[in-house]
């Protein structure tokens, strides 16, 4: 039995790790803010069982008392999403990398020993992963606002304009942050890979991809597409699927995610570098959308309304082998159950603060 600190443990990831913690007998501390995108202005629904600390990871008297006693961190802490525009910048920042600079620092000053598992994303890739017939594995650029109007939204080929094929993006594919959120993400992994090197502790980051499942945050401009559209369906609303909803994306249930953190938590020995946390499987957001609409058949269908946002990909779906040969790691989660499951799942409310 091991003693887990979880920062952002009162959230819809920390949490559910939590629960998989505490039904394996392992003890459990929250650390979390609470802050207003996430969890609005009620009680917080924690996991029975645990303990909590209300605080911010930025303030280092409270990560230092977090620390008190634990023998491993799981660091899932974290403002999520793409945001509204750039203006969001420099809270992301803060809460993403000083945040996370906090915890490391102050890990380093309590002589702690133990492991370190942190939350990444898929956004540290970028693009995903494109084959052309002629010049093979191909890096696109960003795409282009003027193709992106005229309803091209396929990355060409940059060598020879041709189409491309997507593959799974393996671990150590290119990695291309494009939005503010992808570049905290993976300054986090770099903080953490200098932090392991000075101090010899070992950090598994988990990469994941789309997570969906119960008490995922309501519709807010910081919620993952999957609650939006399931907030929209309950609403009696249409699904509004940005591009022509071809974008493949790979859908990874939360109880899957809450097992990869529990693997890495408690291998017998420590597993360091980064890993997919995915289903390894292509779904486009349309198919998400007609999945979740299955559910609510009195609901107004999907719209797919040719919208865009600049900041988002068209195509990634992540290769799931190395984590199933070093942490032990597959995903279980049946995408049309757990979809049909999450239509109907409560989902936690919040409160837009801007």
């Amino acid at each position: 039995m091991t003693h887990v600190l979880i920062t952002g443990g009162a959230g819809f990831i920390g949490g559910h790790i939590a629960d998989a913690l505490l039904t394996a007998g392992h003890d459990v501390r929250l650390l979390d803010a609470l802050h207003p995108a996430a969890h609005g202005d009620g009680a917080p629904e924690l996991p029975q069982g645990a303990e909590w600390i209300r605080g911010d990871v930025r303030d280092p008297d409270t990560v230092a008392r977090a620390l008190a006693g634990v023998d491993h961190v799981c660091h899932q802490s974290a403002m999520v999403g793409l945001g509204t525009d750039i203006d969001d910048i420099a809270d992301y920042v803060s809460h993403n990398d000083l945040g996370t600079a906090v915890v490391l620092r102050e890990l380093a000053r309590s002589g702690f020993r133990g492991r370190l598992v942190q939350a990444s994303s898929m956004v540290v890739y970028g693009e995903g992963r494109y084959v052309c017939p002629e010049h093979g594995d191909v890096r696109p650029g960003p795409r282009r606002r003027e193709d992106l109007d005229a309803g091209r939204f396929e990355p060409p080929c940059p060598v020879c304009g041709r189409p491309l094929e997507n593959a799974l993006v393996p671990e150590d594919a290119p990695l291309d942050p494009r939005n503010v959120y992808a570049a905290t993400k993976l300054h986090q992994e770099h903080l953490a890979e200098a932090f392991s090197r000075e101090t010899g502790i070992p950090v598994t980051s988990l990469r994941y991809h789309n997570v969906y499942g119960p008490r995922m945050p309501r519709d807010t401009p910081y919620a993952g597409v999957a609650s939006i559209f399931a907030s929209a369906l309950a609403g009696g609303r249409a699904p509004r699927v940005f591009e022509d909803g071809g974008q493949r994306r790979d859908f990874v249930h939360v109880r899957d995610v809450a097992r990869a953190n529990v693997l890495a938590l408690t291998a017998e020995d420590p597993v360091p570098g980064a890993f997919n946390v995915c289903s390894g499987q292509a779904r486009t957001v349309g198919d998400m959308a007609r999945a979740l609409h299955a559910a609510h058949a009195a609901a107004p269908a999907p719209v797919v309304t040719g919208e865009y946002r600049l900041g988002d990909v068209r195509h990634v779906v992540a290769d799931p082998a190395r984590a199933e040969r070093a942490l032990g790691f597959r995903a279980q989660e049946d995408f049309l159950v757990g979809m049909a499951e999450f239509a109907h799942a409560p989902l936690r409310d919040t409160m837009n603060t801007r």
